[in-house]
């Protein structure tokens, strides 16, 4: 599972930079731009901030008569709604508040903690257990945090230690009724930092398409990205995925991949992107990615370096990348391939060794799901 999202202090004000110049390096995706001498570029509004721990960033056409400041303040209020009802950071949010409770002592919850909460049961039963927002002990037992290091793995937690963790890691306790949740375990906690993100894109993308009639967007927020209609350039938005090259940086990012917003599914699409490659090591000739795999309570070994999933929702599609991040490649194909999900995985061409990779775009190789076949279809070259 991705490490917490959510700050306590996260500022939520918004400043008008350029979405081009300010990606941070965690991310995996980026924007394609390009404009042909006959195409006609259309002014649009760029904004970005703080949030979740990360950073955002939305470019969007301004309706006529549209009140930018209304609109940021939309979006702030949003974001603010969401940071108290699924902060790990805020005491008084309704999740920390969740995690205190003793076992059947129930909480009301809010419509957005109940989107969340939908989302991350699909995923979770649909994965097998591989997406799992009780997930947290496991990750704490193995001392893993924003960066992993070989001495955790020299000296790994005991089979005891991993089955008392475990034992804490439990979805199905987590019980809704209405609109409350109680659980039937003592010490269950619930942790949305790897669906969070993703919801809060959708969140935003509401808010300029209901609240504002706002047809041409792009949002992101640390990495997961809604875009609708046409960008400036008035074409359908394209998004790059970036090679997984350790240690690479923003101006060292190569492109291994695009995808197209298609011009046959409501001209919206919806993507997020998970991977190990930035916080992994090589110990005894394994690589071993900061990712728990739930069903077994270890590190994942053998995993894609990055996965990219397309799905009806921004919440959606990350919970999946996570998930399908948290199997063995090959486990992660075939269910990805048997629940119909969109992914593209990148993973190392056929002959390279994780620990002779050159940093080159020619170490890697994508396979796609035929979900995601489909999705690019109508890609240009």
């Amino acid at each position: 599972m991705k490490k917490q999202i959510m700050q306590k202090s996260a500022p939520l004000s918004l400043v008008s930079k350029s979405i081009n110049t300010i990606l941070l390096p965690v991310m995996a995706i980026s924007v394609v731009i390009g404009l042909s001498a006959c195409q006609q570029k259309t002014d649009y509004n760029k904004l970005s901030g703080e949030t979740m721990g990360t950073s955002y960033h939305i470019s969007y056409q301004l309706p006529k008569g549209a009140d930018e400041v209304a609109i940021q303040a939309a979006i702030d209020k949003r974001l603010q709604q969401i940071n108290d009802s699924m902060s790990t950071y805020q005491d008084d949010s309704t999740i920390s508040k969740f995690n205190r409770l003793g076992k059947d002592n129930a909480i009301t919850i809010d419509a957005d903690f109940n989107h969340v909460l939908e989302a991350s049961r699909q995923v979770y039963q649909q994965s097998g257990g591989a997406f799992d927002p009780t997930v947290m002990p496991l990750i704490e037992t193995w001392g893993f945090g924003s960066t992993m290091t070989v001495e955790r793995l020299q000296s790994p937690p005991t089979a005891l230690e991993i089955a008392q963790a475990k034992a804490l890691v439990d979805f199905d306790s987590v019980i809704q009724k209405d609109k409350t949740i109680y659980k039937t375990k003592d010490g269950v906690a619930l942790d949305f930092s790897a669906v969070a993100k993703g919801y809060g894109v959708d969140v935003i993308a509401d808010v300029l398409k209901n609240n504002y009639q706002i047809r041409n967007y792009m949002v992101e927020i640390g990495g997961e990205v809604a875009t609708s209609g046409v960008s400036s350039q008035q074409q359908p938005w394209q998004i790059a995925i970036d090679a997984p090259i350790e240690g690479s940086t923003v101006s060292e990012r190569q492109t291994v991949a695009v995808i197209r917003q298609p011009m046959n599914s409501g001209n919206t699409m919806h993507l997020a992107t998970s991977g190990n490659y930035r916080n992994s090591v090589v110990f005894d000739g394994k690589h071993y990615s900061h990712t728990i795999d739930p069903t077994t309570g270890e590190p994942i070994v053998g995993g894609a370096p990055s996965v990219t999933v397309a799905a009806k929702t921004v919440a959606l599609a990350d919970a999946w990348a996570t998930a399908l991040t948290a199997m063995p490649y090959e486990k992660a194909l075939r269910v990805a391939t048997q629940q119909n999900v969109a992914a593209l995985f990148v993973i190392l061409a056929d002959g390279v060794k994780a620990d002779a990779t050159t940093g080159s775009i020619d170490d890697w190789q994508m396979i796609q799901t035929p979900a995601m076949q489909v999705l690019r279809a109508d890609k240009k070259p």
